[in-house]
């Protein structure tokens, strides 16, 4: 009970609190981390200040002036907040209420969000673990376009409002995805633009389309915000206000959480105190992979929230000083007790390469029936959650504990402000940029090559069959992509595939 107490660190004003007694920080760790915890109250005081923090876009990175336009550092980015928040809750308000309706006259009833990334998961996280008080929530977030049509064909389409999010307007998926949305709306008789709400850069190509098409709303993007740190932004506001969230709660859970965690002061800082666990566990090298446990329902899609969170920001090749460091902290979760059914006798027995963020919700207003005896389905939970939590401790497991009281509009912005800032802390921590993401701007690069080779390998097809090394000659690619670029052409149906021996004996004609 000591040690609990000890590793304990409440708020209890937010009803938030973090459990490390299983991974404790100890005075000694604490000493030795003393220089690298200055550096990063300094690090994250000047990303506050408005530094530039995004070199390769040279941009500066904002999120916490979302929730306090206040600490803004201009007049302008100020106004640049508080303006649009406005906007989108009076349009909000006039959707709910009728003003603003469909074109046939009746209410909207469901919001179809199209984006990729941060423009989809932010909204993903709040659609399922919040209720919907508004419109119905729907989303098209990746290429596929069997998992675009089987959202689309499950739609009300003339009471649906698409809201398409994009920076540039330019990411090919949520590009695809538009375009996809509007070739259905028009082939069921139904104009996509007069339903269509755009979140994005302003004078970026979707803008310019929302304006030539005569959309029915457009959402100024803030340009120093990235994705995966929008869901306080228009990003993540619109969808939500759209819903029927109260995000004046949502908000007002993030900046109580970015006051209590801005102060430097790691005895009380909580992003402070997660940030160290993670470097402990991991060595400094994210040696451990991040297993995220909630124990509810509705936070099931934390876990995929965090990936890109933790992983996009973390996962980096070099440091501040150029140097290969090969950084991150991989993450992947369940929930609990799905996890006692699934993955925990790896956990409990297997390798031990993770540490476990438990979260627990310790309220359930609706925890009355009695399943067994006088225990509720409630109190099975929180056995497995402690059970689990104390089998892997035995095993020599280590994990992390939050507590929040219930899931709801402000403890969701509790969460999310929590981890935003942990991830800064931990950026600074093992001297990396947070706040970039090179190898995603590779894979997209990888993409656009292998697209060409798709249009190059396909001019090059004829009535004659040719094999992959043939085609590959004529169009000067390497011979493997064109097989897969030559295999895809004719699984799409506009060549023929003839099987041979293997791969290099296969062959392929119009």
């Amino acid at each position: 009970m000591k040690n609990y107490a000890q590793q304990l660190l409440r708020y209890p004003q937010m009803g938030i609190s973090l459990d490390l007694s299983k991974l404790p920080l100890t005075d000694e760790y604490l000493k030795e981390m003393q220089p690298l915890i200055e550096r990063a109250y300094g690090d994250i005081a000047a990303l506050e200040s408005g530094v530039i923090a995004n070199p390769d876009e040279n941009r500066m990175v904002g999120h916490y002036w979302l929730r306090n336009s206040a600490i803004a550092p201009t007049a302008e980015l100020k106004a640049a907040i508080d303006g649009p928040l406005a906007d989108l809750k009076a349009f909000a308000a006039d959707v709910h209420s009728g003003k603003v309706c469909a074109p046939n006259g009746k209410p909207y009833s469901t919001c179809l969000v199209i984006g990729i990334g941060g423009s989809a998961l932010g909204p993903e996280l709040v659609a399922d673990a919040l209720p919907a008080q508004g419109l119905a929530m729907r989303f098209l977030d990746n290429t596929d376009p069997d998992g675009m049509y089987r959202v689309l064909e499950t739609l009300p389409l003339t009471e649906t409002l698409a809201v398409v999010i994009s920076k540039s307007g330019g990411t090919p998926e949520t590009r695809n995805g538009m375009v996809c949305a509007q070739n259905y709306f028009e082939s069921k008789g139904v104009c996509f633009a007069k339903q269509a709400v755009a979140v994005t850069g302003v004078d970026s190509k979707l803008d310019r389309v929302a304006v030539a098409e005569g959309w029915v709303k457009r959402f100024p993007m803030e340009d120093w915000v990235g994705g995966r740190t929008s869901e306080t932004s228009v990003v993540g506001l619109v969808p939500a206000a759209l819903q029927g969230v109260d995000i004046d709660s949502l908000l007002k859970g993030a900046a109580d959480m970015d006051a209590c965690t801005r102060v430097a002061d790691t005895d009380n800082n909580m992003s402070m105190k997660l940030a160290l666990a993670w470097y402990a566990a991991g060595e400094g090298h994210g040696r451990k992979d991040m297993v995220v446990l909630p124990y509810k329902d509705s936070l099931v899609l934390f876990s995929k929230y965090l990936q890109q969170l933790i992983m996009e920001s973390l996962g980096k090749e070099l440091d501040l000083d150029g140097k290969t460091v090969h950084q991150g902290i991989s993450v992947y979760g369940n929930k609990g007790s799905t996890d006692q059914h699934a993955y925990v006798q790896q956990l409990r027995d297997g390798i031990n390469n993770f540490f476990v963020t438990f979260i627990e919700v310790r309220q359930s207003p609706a925890d009355t029936v009695k399943v067994e005896g006088n225990f509720t389905a409630g109190d099975y939970l929180q056995g497995f959650l402690r059970g689990t939590r104390k089998a892997l401790a035995e095993s020599g497991r280590q994990s992390i504990t939050i507590s929040i009281p219930t899931v709801n509009a402000y403890t969701l912005g509790q969460l999310i402000a929590l981890f935003e800032r942990a991830v800064s802390f931990y950026a600074s921590l093992i001297h990396i940029n947070a706040y970039h993401q090179p190898g995603v701007q590779a894979g997209k690069l990888a993409a656009n090559v292998f697209l060409k080779l798709l249009a190059d390998a396909e001019a090059a097809l004829s009535a004659t069959p040719a094999t992959a090394a043939e085609i590959a000659a004529k169009v000067g690619a390497d011979e493997e992509d064109t097989y897969h670029a030559l295999v895809h052409i004719a699984e799409s149906g506009k060549a023929k595939w003839n099987l041979g021996a293997c791969p290099c004996c296969d062959a392929f004609s119009l």
